[in-house]
């Protein structure tokens, strides 16, 4: 049996899960167990998919009977099983610490009316987006996953949730049109959509036109991945939501971005016309993103300049067009989706704890929770790249990449990128000393709950479960950083070549046309790495 005809209920089963998920409105405890249960299944199944590509295998469906480039196909390969298993995993970790949340608070911080429903189609549509083989489904994945972000973002209704709502929806609505006027131009001068038609088709057409395309979809994708200078719109708009929602975003919807700039340059646009912009937006990214956490003193916007600064990490990768470099990114993409994930669920535990995410008020919650200390260090050291952590590794890959290239600019990036890396753990440990190490008398506005004996906080054993889950699973991806990096450098070398992907959804009669490389030495290391 092909695993792969069954990755359509990667997306059906999270919106089945909704329907059911409202149906059950009035019964709380069975809501819960529908949407954990439903994401546990889709978990399951993605796995399932991983294992069948593990060794570089790449399949595809069509659905409705509609063969392409007509028909709606979904691909699946190491790339995007690997990124469907992660975001599950998290998805799952924070759905859990939402319920313990909910059950805690009274379902008042999230009511569950109208949070299940409204996640699980969020999930679905990153599914989509990570499955899909042609562009104008991307975008439904897109809108799926952003509408659903805009009701989570919102819950609660109160006046900052609302700004910040207003300022992500403009922002979402604008790359989005962006979006489709791309799609449209790309349909009116090639005749399709299909991914894999077009990286034909593309390469026929003269060079002006192929440039105008390509900056159009990088600067839609480049706002709903964060990268500088479209990233303004970010620390702003995800520290206002609840703690669940905030991490699931940050997490996930950056990324979603970043895979479809992944898949977009290295399927549709191969060769290495625009990587020098690409690194230079990558070293702005990294160093501008930090050196705005440096300057933060509430921990979830600190956190939020670090997602859009370490994005930069991986736009590096990218722009490289190696072999090593795509590979050591796909690594990141999966480490940073877990530790980020992770940070702004301490953040959430954090605020139950202290009474605020604001440095300012906080003190001694080492000394008061050890617990909730050892939850925030780990995956703190992952995030600033200390060895042996996962982190360290794929940025030590990036590293070693941009070395390997060599040309003046890779070296700055590769100088840029252990410049941020010091600086993220300057951050984090400005965050430790006056979080976790001063006494709480030392803060400069100290919260009452950190000094009342009586009110030590209990927190929630769902909630924290549910964290230190996920950060074992941080873990686990230094454990099993060998395995994961095979995956990954198979992963790149399969898309820098192409043939596997095409060959999958228009057939093996297909003549794929020539890589465009201007640098002998990328071809040579695809070959090398597709060899491997």
């Amino acid at each position: 049996m092909n695993l792969a005809n069954l990755s359509p209920l990667a997306v059906l089963l999270p919106i089945l899960g909704a329907a059911l998920a409202f149906l059950l409105i009035r019964h709380h405890s069975a809501q819960r167990a529908v949407s954990i249960g439903i994401l546990s299944a889709t978990l399951l199944l993605e796995c399932l998919l991983l294992i069948s590509v593990w060794d570089g295998g790449t399949t595809s469906v069509t659905l409705g009977g509609w063969l392409p480039p007509w028909g709606v196909v979904l691909v699946v390969d190491q790339f995007s099983s690997l990124m469907l298993v992660v975001s599950t995993v998290v998805s799952l970790a924070v759905l859990i610490y939402a319920t313990g949340q909910g059950m805690a608070d009274g379902d008042q911080e999230a009511p569950v009316s109208i949070f299940h429903p409204t996640y699980l189609i969020l999930v679905a549509g990153v599914s989509n987006a990570f499955l899909t083989g042609d562009l104008f489904n991307l975008y439904v994945g897109f809108e799926i996953l952003l509408t659903a972000s805009y009701v989570l973002m919102t819950l609660g209704g109160t006046g900052p949730r609302i700004r910040a709502g207003v300022t992500y929806v403009v922002v979402s609505v604008v790359s989005s049109v962006l979006f489709l006027i791309a799609i449209a131009m790309i349909y009116g001068a090639t005749g399709t959509i299909t991914m894999a038609d077009l990286a034909i088709k593309l390469a026929e057409l003269d060079q002006g036109t192929q440039n105008l395309l390509h900056v159009m979809l990088l600067v839609a994708f480049g706002i709903k991945a964060a990268v500088f200078p479209l990233s303004f719109w970010l620390p702003d708009s995800y520290p206002t939501a609840p703690a669940p929602v905030t991490a699931v975003f940050a997490g996930l919807l950056t990324k979603v971005g970043v895979y479809a700039m992944v898949r977009t340059e290295t399927l549709l646009f191969p060769g290495d016309t625009l990587n020098v912009p690409l690194m230079v937006v990558a070293l702005l990214t990294m160093i501008v993103g930090i050196l705005g956490a440096l300057a933060q003193s509430d921990i979830k916007r600190l956190l939020s300049f670090t997602l859009v600064s370490h994005i930069g990490y991986m736009v590096f990768g990218l722009a490289m067009s190696s072999v090593a470099g795509l590979g050591a990114a796909v690594f990141y993409v999966a480490h940073h989706i877990t530790v980020q994930t992770s940070l702004f669920l301490v953040t959430g535990l954090i605020e139950r704890r202290g009474g605020s995410s604001s440095m300012d008020r906080l003190g001694g919650l080492a000394k008061l929770s050890p617990l909730l200390a050892l939850l925030f260090f780990v995956p703190a050291m992952n995030l600033a790249g200390i060895p042996p952590f996962s982190g360290f590794l794929g940025k030590l890959g990036l590293l070693q990449a941009g070395v390997e290239l060599g040309t003046p600019l890779a070296i700055v990036l590769v100088v840029g990128g252990v410049v941020t890396s010091l600086l993220t753990l300057l951050a984090i440990a400005r965050v430790w000393n006056r979080a976790f190490w001063r006494k709480p008398e030392d803060a400069e506005y100290p919260d009452p709950v950190l000094k009342t004996p009586g009110n030590v906080g209990v927190l929630p054993r769902t909630m924290v479960g549910s964290t230190a889950g996920l950060v074992v699973f941080g873990v686990a991806l230094t454990v099993f950083a060998g395995p994961l990096f095979k995956v990954a450098d198979g992963s790149a070398g399969i898309m820098l070549d192409r043939s596997a992907y095409i060959h999958s959804v228009l057939g093996d009669s297909v003549v794929v046309p020539p890589l465009a490389q201007t640098d002998e030495t990328h071809t040579d290391e695809v070959q090398t790495g597709d060899a491997k």
